[in-house]
């Protein structure tokens, strides 16, 4: 029966080889059970929510006529439920702040995505040095790393974010050019304006979600949004990009990036401004050099920030080899038929819209072990670097000269892709969870920057060993990174921990001081 079920669904499908399809079907029976199951799943304050809205619209209970039974009791039931109202207004406006950020997250993301699955075929086409115009990329992030935040930091975010649409349109265009010259040119700003995608945008968020008065365990919904949302449009942007191919030739796809970030550009346009500073016009008084100096020294004297970006660096750097790593090491595996890339990229992009689907009740089974919100966050990133460290061990393994005799060996380096993707979906909102915690407003936009330092340094090393190493050696060093992130992690959980006692011992003081 499940032959024939399958059997009718793939007469629709394109004409790829047989495994392929399974992978992609299963990949997406797994992603609809997930996504079902996880809608089971509610925040303690997303049900007091539900409840206190079905008792509204149920009416209220009977009053009453005598004075005398409506009294403290009374007093405390109105206490209780203004409290409820006052939380449910916040509820409302949490929501409405992050279905205006995600929009502009999911077209943005939708757009670099669309760029990133077809640049290589069209500088391919143009017969220039590939190697090259990456490399000029990554090497101008890292060059521009250290200062661009300190900028971001005194002149806005929201303007920030306004300058990286306006560069990703202007680098779009010269991607039409055939031209060596105007493609490095277009690296150049390439550079520039993936620091600010990954600094500006978060930077935004987080302060205008404390500046909300929103609680700080709402930013970790908001990232879970996100991942699920990166996945999801990576999977959209292999369909449409494609279809503008098609269409329009290798630039199709550009041209479509073009249109999207005009559109973010649009939204942006609706958001406030903020720097986040302390007091207001507190941004006026500091100079860019302050900014990036006191970036620095916070990041070097405090040795939880350091470790954060340090993590970063290891996690981000060991998933940024992988995707270099993932097509060739499947072609030279020989899958009857040959690798559809388009069908594998889906199915790789499920897997991370699964662990963003996931991300919530892992977290709130972590929370559960510790009996406490505080290291919750911290032991998440522990437990998801070390599985993904254990995923990159089976082609360590499987990959080895003189292995081929392993039964299901493809299969088995199959798997250990989608669990790292996973892995990449749950790491994803748990360390954006961790970097809104440790960096201070006022410099998030210069640390992060900061952060990306150690970052390219380790894609740019990871790029080079795929030329010079052999593929299991690749994935030692890949399987290594996830491990010394997942250690590194752990020696902050006790951390977390011990700072909680102590501000609940400090409240607990002042309240018996002040009674």
């Amino acid at each position: 029966m499940l032959s024939v079920v399958l059997g009718f669904v793939k007469s629709f499908l394109p004409a790829w080889p047989e495994w392929a399809l399974d992978v992609l079907i299963i990949m997406t029976i797994l992603l609809v059970l997930t996504g079902f199951l996880t809608s089971f799943y509610e925040n303690e304050d997303e049900k007091q929510d539900k409840e206190f809205l079905k008792g509204s619209t149920e009416g209220s209970k009977t009053e009453t006529t005598t004075t005398t039974t409506a009294s403290a009791p009374g007093a405390k039931d109105e206490d209780q439920t203004s409290k409820m109202q006052q939380h449910h207004q916040l509820l409302t406006q949490y929501h409405a702040f992050r279905f205006k950020y995600v929009a502009v997250y999911s077209v943005i993301m939708l757009a670099d995505w669309m760029q990133g699955t077809h640049m290589y075929t069209l500088y391919m086409s143009y017969g220039v040095n590939v190697s090259a115009l990456f490399l000029t990329g990554f090497l101008s992030g890292g060059i521009f790393a250290p200062f661009l935040g300190s900028f971001v930091d005194k002149f806005g975010r929201k303007r920030s974010c306004i300058v990286y649409c306006l560069l990703e349109i202007a680098i779009n265009v010269l991607e039409g050019y055939d031209n060596f010259t105007i493609l490095l040119l277009g690296r150049v700003m390439g550079g520039v304006s993936t620091n600010l995608l990954f600094s500006a945008f978060e930077s935004w968020m987080t302060t205008e979600h404390r500046h909300l008065g929103f609680p700080e365990a709402w930013l970790a919904r908001t990232y879970s949004q996100c991942s699920i949302l990166n996945g999801a449009t990576a999977i959209l942007a292999g369909v449409v990009a494609q279809f503008l191919e098609d269409a329009l030739g290798h630039i199709g796809p550009f041209h479509g990036a073009v249109a999207l970030t005009a559109l973010a550009l649009m939204l942006i346009l609706g958001w406030k401004e903020n720097y986040g500073e302390k007091q207001q016009g507190e941004h006026q008084q500091s100079t860019v050099v302050h900014q990036f100096l006191e970036g620095w020294k916070t990041t070097i004297r405090d040795s939880r920030v350091w470790r954060i970006g340090l993590i970063q660096a290891l996690s981000e750097g060991a998933m940024y080899t992988f995707v270099f790593m993932w097509v060739p090491t499947l072609l030279s595996l020989d899958f009857p038929g040959g690798v559809p890339t388009g069908c594998v990229f889906s199915s790789l992009m499920m897997a991370i819209t699964m662990g963003g689907l996931l991300f919530p009740p892992f977290q709130a089974l972590m929370t559960s072990l510790l009996t406490s919100e505080a290291g919750s966050s911290e032991l998440c990133a522990s437990v998801v670097y070390l599985v993904a460290s254990a995923a990159m061990a089976i082609p360590v393994v499987l990959l080895v000269p003189g292995s081929e005799v392993i039964r299901h060996r493809q299969e088995f380096v199959l798997v250990s892709f989608m669990v790292v993707e996973m892995c990449v979906g749950l790491f994803m909102p748990v360390a954006g969870t961790l970097r809104s915690k440790y960096v201070p407003d006022a410099l998030q936009g210069g640390i992060l920057n900061i952060f990306r330092l150690p970052l390219n340094a380790i894609v740019v090393s990871g790029t080079y060993a795929t030329n010079v190493l052999e593929t299991h050696m690749v994935y030692r060093l890949v399987c290594g990174c996830f491990l010394a992130a997942a250690l590194l992690q752990v020696t902050m959980i006790e951390g977390a921990m011990k700072k909680e006692l102590t501000a609940a011992a400090a409240t607990t003081a002042a309240k018996s001081k002040s009674e």
